[in-house]
């Protein structure tokens, strides 16, 4: 089945000025949304250290607001320093770091950020070692590692190819992808201005909906990625209605994560606005496709 959550980082401007994390899980309640996305080193006080008065009130909210968790953000940080990369036992130390934290809070999925190398989020050449190197520890804390296809990456790729090649060459559950939507927006980002400042990104290649569908058994979450909702409750880039339909055709289960990371969120309320709109198109859509 196909779930509504949200991911706290597309609070971000206000985060820690004008809402805190209660705040968030009070609009997810108001809006129906299940499902959270934290990112460890920015939502956990004290992060990596998780306090048992952060912990409690972290539960209590879980059942309070009737929010579960559904995905946890961490980085390996792969070339936190200039010139060298971490090791193949660096890493895995990083991943069993935040494994642990996912697994204390309820978390059974991660947007695991893997170092990259380039513009094209090409990642580090020693992945697939401390990849391999973590899978019995992700069995162990019973979490699946996803890196995140975000644009520029287009589905017909070879670095898609060659995550899907590893998944089925390890023949493990504990790692898959996660799909952000960015990587299907139409390019006319000229339609994202809001009237006083327009957001222009750079043009690049988008992915086609359809191609989605093969890798859907590796998907274990996605960003539903948003840069502006309308006044008719559409978004403007992105073809939400065929992802959709494509999810709902082909019984995909997991969660629609709402990330907002268009302009103008320092705008008192701006940013809840948009993610109300957008959890009423979604709303819509997954009940139009029943």
């Amino acid at each position: 089945m196909v779930k509504r959550g949200v991911s706290a980082y597309s609070y971000t401007e206000q985060y820690g000025i004008t809402m805190n994390l209660e705040d968030i899980f009070e609009e997810m309640l108001d809006i129906g949304a299940t499902g959270i996305e934290i990112l460890g080193n920015t939502h956990i006080d004290n992060y990596p250290h998780v306090s048992d008065a952060w912990f409690e009130n972290w539960q209590r909210m879980l059942k309070e607001y009737n929010v579960e968790p559904a995905e946890y953000g961490h980085w390996v940080d792969s070339r936190l320093f200039e010139g060298s990369e971490l090791t193949v036992e660096e890493s895995v130390e990083a991943l069993e770091r935040d494994f642990k934290i996912a697994n204390k809070l309820g978390f059974k999925v991660l947007r695991t950020k893997l170092g990259v190398i380039d513009d094209n989020l090409t990642p580090v050449g020693n992945w697939r070692e401390f990849i391999k190197a973590a899978l019995p520890l992700a069995e162990k804390y019973n979490v699946k590692m996803c890196p995140e296809i975000h644009s520029p990456t287009i589905l017909n790729s070879q670095m898609i190819r060659d995550y899907i090649d590893f998944i089925k060459e390890t023949n493990t559950k504990y790692f898959g992808l996660n799909i952000d939507f960015s990587i299907f927006q139409t390019g006319d980002n000229s339609l994202v201005g809001f009237g006083q400042e327009d957001w222009v990104g750079p043009p690049c290649e988008h992915s086609k909906v359809e191609e989605l569908i093969p890798l859907l058994p590796y998907v274990y979450c996605c960003h539903a990625k948003f840069l502006r909702m309308d006044e008719t409750f559409n978004e403007v880039v992105i073809p939400y209605k065929e992802i959709v339909k494509v999810l709902q055709e082909n019984n995909w289960d997991g969660y629609l994560i709402s990330e907002y990371e268009g302009p103008k969120r320092n705008i008192p309320g701006f940013t809840s606005d948009q993610i109300r709109r957008h959890h009423v198109m979604l709303k819509n859509l997954l009940e139009e496709v029943k």
